[in-house]
């Protein structure tokens, strides 16, 4: 949740409980927010300053909200809303949670939370002008999870590693196989070729070119990891002549013939833009004097801020290598994938891109509005007023469409009924279809009951025997236990999985629990299957002929979930269901319902650009608080 959402809240409050200030005040509230405030925050809310860079977002927005109104409470966390202390127990305080998460991840964990302790749930998000409000009451409306949202935009491997075409498959190259190989887990596996070219073919040792020498210098290791796989990398590809015969074929790029060596020499001096108390403000594009992210970058200076980026990578922040992840957030981090992907797209005969553009795509992010954040926190509130008044009949899931049609620029829609065949809150059992002879139980953990499902602390059984578990009261024994687990494949595990096998999954912390039916298949489409599995078992989400839309705005590849309303002034919702639009007249007797079947579609927003929750405590206000809390 963007924190003017929070400031929009306030201002609400106070207008709607104006006869009753005192009541007003018998409101406390809390907020968990574990992000810190950057300069890019301050176009998009209203309580954070230039003098608040660095400090923690939900102090901050506490301070500031107590200085129009004093007389609440407001209690500040900063943390992860995912931390085990958050847990149903800590929920069911609560008479309503509002939520503005940033990742599909968390949302589906504060879902099931609020399920598991019967607490409404005011859902949110904005993607640039788009927006959305839901209402999620527990038996009574549809989880957030009752429709499946669209799965993050993947690649074939192959693509990456050897065929890009599009510029975000450089940048996924960039960020998933080169910075992750050269700063993130050695143990990972990896697809990028580690060969050296003086490596002999016949010998039993092959050196990994990316690893570092004993006192290698910097520059001219980063030259040899640049010409390895700018160069040498694209001549092997290049040697396989089946590849190319329909295809562009790419150039090798060495640094030699890019960058000479007295101006690599000259390459920046950090020692006056930063320190190593500081390692977010490490930048390769301050060293070398650069200032406009939007500005692209020739092939020279995008060899220059990859040399450089490098550099400072281990001479500034050498102790977190082996350990960094990309984070959108780390502007040493945007600068390195964005010179690399540049220099692949080169070689690849791809147009260049801007460090605010690469940005964009590396993060999928759609740069945030200030005034869609404003009109979705005014929702927020009132959707909660109705939560707190219990006015059921009035509950609104309320779009911010995209084109507004006659001045029209809210759409409101009854909510929608719980999905009978839910996994989560209507326990409906999943159907998996895997390879059981190939895949291992670590592939099920990690991309089906982590990536897919969500878990954070999964519990798997076949019947009675438990194949895996995760905690921090295991003794040494079952970890080791587990974690041999993790590298059979299933049908040899210690009671094996194979086609008609059910298995149990859990989540402890959330109190949530599935099965899945296992189905053994033998093959798979690389192209439209890359995972080699297939888990299936929602109703499928509303679509409409014609509706299929996706948001695209600065390079992002998530998807919208479109709806689109029909000529009945309904709109689909699971099969066979239909919810009526809320009419609107207008001047010229038109309603919004004939508006947006003329000229609009709904779209389900997953995540707005930043992730906090904040939570209120509920005094005597016109409902009745009999057993908790709020929560924002």
């Amino acid at each position: 949740m963007e924190m003017n959402y929070l400031q929009s809240a306030m201002t609400c409050e106070r207008f709607h409980f104006s006869s009753a200030r005192d009541k007003v005040d018998l409101l406390s509230h809390l907020i968990i927010d574990m992000d810190t405030i950057e300069v890019s925050n301050l176009n998009r809310q209203f309580l954070f300053r230039q003098s608040h860079v660095g400090l923690s977002k939900a102090r901050v927005a506490r301070d500031a909200v107590l200085r129009f109104r004093p007389q609440i409470s407001i209690t500040p966390y900063h943390a992860n809303v995912k931390d085990s202390n958050f847990n149903v127990d800590f929920f069911k305080q609560f008479n309503v949670v509002l939520n503005g998460l940033d990742n599909l991840d968390a949302r589906r964990h504060v879902n099931r939370l609020c399920l598991a302790a019967d607490v409404p749930l005011v859902e949110s998000g904005t993607t640039g002008f788009l927006g959305q409000v839901t209402v999620h009451i527990k038996g009574k409306t549809e989880c957030y999870e009752c429709q499946p949202k669209p799965a993050p935009k993947t690649y074939p491997v192959c693509t990456i590693t050897s065929t890009p075409t599009k510029f975000v498959h450089c940048i996924v190259w960039a960020k998933d196989l080169l910075f992750a190989k050269l700063f993130g887990d050695k143990n990972q596996e990896n697809d990028l070729n580690v060969r050296s070219s003086d490596a002999s073919s016949s010998s039993n040792h092959v050196e990994d070119v990316f690893e570092r020498r004993n006192d290698e210098d910097i520059e001219q290791y980063g030259r040899r990891v640049y010409d390895h796989v700018f160069g040498y990398n694209i001549e092997v590809a290049l040697s396989n002549e089946e590849t190319w015969k329909n295809r562009n074929r790419p150039k090798p790029i060495y640094s030699r013939d890019v960058l000479d060596n007295e101006l690599t020499r000259q390459n920046g001096n950090m020692d006056k833009n930063c320190s190593t108390n500081c390692p977010s403000s490490v930048s390769a594009m301050a060293a070398l004097g650069m200032k406009n992210p939007q500005d692209i970058w020739g092939l020279m200076e995008n060899s220059r801020i990859f040399l450089e980026a490098l550099k400072l990578f281990f001479s500034k922040r050498e102790e977190e290598i082996g350990n960094l992840t990309f984070d959108k957030d780390d502007q040493l981090a945007v600068e390195f994938v964005t010179a690399a992907a540049n220099i692949r797209a080169a070689s690849f005969g791809i147009p260049l891109h801007s460090l605010f553009e690469a940005k964009g795509i590396a993060g999928n992010i759609v740069h945030a509005v200030a005034t869609t954040n404003a009109v979705i926190a005014g929702l927020i509130v009132i959707e909660a007023i109705k939560v707190l008044q219990n006015d059921t009949k009035n509950y609104r899931m309320t779009y911010c469409v995209e084109h507004p049609a006659r001045k029209m620029l809210l759409m409101p829609v009854e909510p929608f009924e719980p999905n009978k065949s839910c996994y989560v809150c209507s326990e409906t059992p999943l159907l998996l279809e895997i390879n059981t002879h190939r895949a291992k139980l670590r592939d099920f953990v990690d991309k089906i009951v982590k990536a897919t499902l969500g878990m954070n602390l999964p519990l798997i059984m076949h019947g009675s025997a438990l194949l895996y578990e995760v905690g921090d009261d295991l003794d040494e024994a079952m970890v080791a236990n587990y974690a041999a687990n993790l590298e059979k494949v299933l049908s040899e595990l210690p009671s094996p999985v194979t086609g008609g096998t059910m298995l149990t999954v859990e989540d402890l912390q959330q109190e949530f629990s599935c099965n899945i039916n296992i189905k053994h298949r033998e093959e798979f489409d690389e192209e439209k299957e890359p995972d080699g599995m297939v888990l299936s078992g929602w109703a499928p989400p509303p679509t409409v002929e014609g509706a299929n839309k996706t948001i695209d705005n600065a390079g992002s590849t998530s998807e919208a979930l479109p709806v689109e309303a029909e000529k009945s002034e309904e709109i689909e919702t699971a099969p066979g269901k239909k919810r009526k639009l809320i009419e609107v007249s207008k001047n010229d007797g038109t309603s919004n319902a004939e508006e947006i079947k003329k000229n609009e579609k709904l779209q389900v927003l997953d995540d707005d650009d930043d992730d906090d929750l904040v939570i209120l405590d509920g005094g005597d206000l016109g409902f009745s608080p009999s057993k908790k809390k709020c929560q924002w």
